[in-house]
């Protein structure tokens, strides 16, 4: 019997409407293109329940749409004490949520929540900022960011998990 491994990812920020969305939707996408949709599970959320149900910032939905990944069908949620042990990959946008991860989650925990940049080769930034309440150049930016960071991250998994 062939036995799979399965590594699980999932993307955080605040509301969970514009950044991870994001994330998610391009990882996904990049997942699927590489065949590996069977072994790589795929999930956003936000520290807050501010969206809770929603549907992503509709300037990240048209953004992505414009650049070939479909994420309308995501909805918004909030972390809840599971996740850390549902996912190998805890990746947070940015130190305010990395905080409010540990903060929720138990020590043991503490190795699976990272900075998803960090997985990033292109970039030197640390953080995905926050759109929301900017111009489409803020979409554009964070878009460019995901992008690089899901690329890496997905490099990771193949080389260390798969």
């Amino acid at each position: 019997m062939n036995m799979v491994k399965k590594v699980s990812v999932l993307f955080v920020c605040l509301g969970n409407i514009c950044r991870s969305p994001t994330a998610h939707g391009i990882f996904r996408h990049l997942v699927k293109n590489a065949g590996l949709e069977e072994v790589i599970e795929i999930d956003s959320a936000g520290t807050a329940a501010f969206h809770v149900g929603k549907s992503p910032d509709t300037r990240s939905t048209l953004l992505a749409k414009e650049r070939g990944i479909e994420m309308s069908d995501l909805r918004a949620r909030q972390v809840d004490l599971g996740d850390f042990y549902q996912y190998d990959y805890v990746l947070a946008m940015d130190e305010a949520n990395l905080f409010n991860l540990k903060e929720m989650a138990l020590p043991e925990h503490y190795d699976q929540i990272k900075l998803f940049l960090e997985f990033s080769r292109d970039y030197d930034e640390k953080e995905v900022p926050d759109p929301y309440y900017g111009g489409a150049q803020g979409f554009d930016r964070v878009f460019d960011l995901v992008d690089s960071a899901s690329r890496g991250l997905l490099e990771h998994i193949k080389q260390k998990d798969l």
